[in-house]
C-alpha cells in the first residue's frame, strides 16, 4: 500500500512534469505548426520535429528537475528514447483516424488541414498522458 508522502511525491512529481511539459509544449508545437504551416512538410514529418525537439529538452529537464535522476545511463538514455517513440506511435496513430471518423460522424465539413491541425492538438494531449505513465514506471524508475 502506498504511504502519504509518496501519493504527495506523485503529485509534485506530476507538476513538475506539468512545468515541463508546458516549455517543451512551447518549444515543439512552435517548430511543428511553423514545419507544417510554412514548410509544408505534411502531418507526420511535422508532429515528428516537434517530438525530436521537444525529446531532446524534455529529457534533459525531467531527468534532473521532475525525476531528479543523477544515474549516467546508456539504458536510461535507450529507455526514454523507447518510450518517446511507443508513445509517438501510439498518440499520432490513434488521434488523426479518431478525429477523422468523429468529423465524418459529426458531418463537419473540414478541410484535410483543419483536420490535421486539430489531430496533432488532439495527438499532443494523448501523448502527454502516456509519457509521463512511461517515463515514471519505465524511464526513470
Amino acid at each position: 500500500m502506498k504511504k502519504i508522502g509518496d501519493t504527495i511525491s506523485d503529485i509534485r512529481q506530476f507538476f513538475k512534469f506539468g512545468l515541463v511539459g508546458i516549455i517543451n509544449t512551447v518549444i515543439g508545437t512552435s517548430v511543428m505548426f511553423f514545419a507544417y504551416n510554412v514548410l509544408g512538410v505534411g502531418y507526420w514529418l511535422s508532429s515528428a520535429l516537434n517530438y525530436i525537439v521537444g525529446s531532446i529538452c524534455s529529457y534533459i529537464l525531467n531527468k534532473r528537475f521532475t525525476f531528479e535522476s543523477r544515474r549516467k545511463s546508456k539504458s536510461e538514455i535507450l529507455r526514454f528514447v523507447i518510450n518517446i517513440s511507443v508513445c509517438y506511435l501510439v498518440a499520432y496513430g490513434v488521434a488523426e483516424p479518431l478525429v477523422r471518423q468523429t468529423i465524418l460522424i459529426l458531418r463537419f465539413d473540414w478541410d484535410k488541414s483543419l483536420l490535421e491541425q486539430v489531430a496533432m492538438l488532439f495527438g499532443m494531449c494523448f501523448f502527454v498522458i502516456l509519457n509521463f505513465i512511461g517515463q515514471k514506471l519505465f524511464v526513470f524508475k
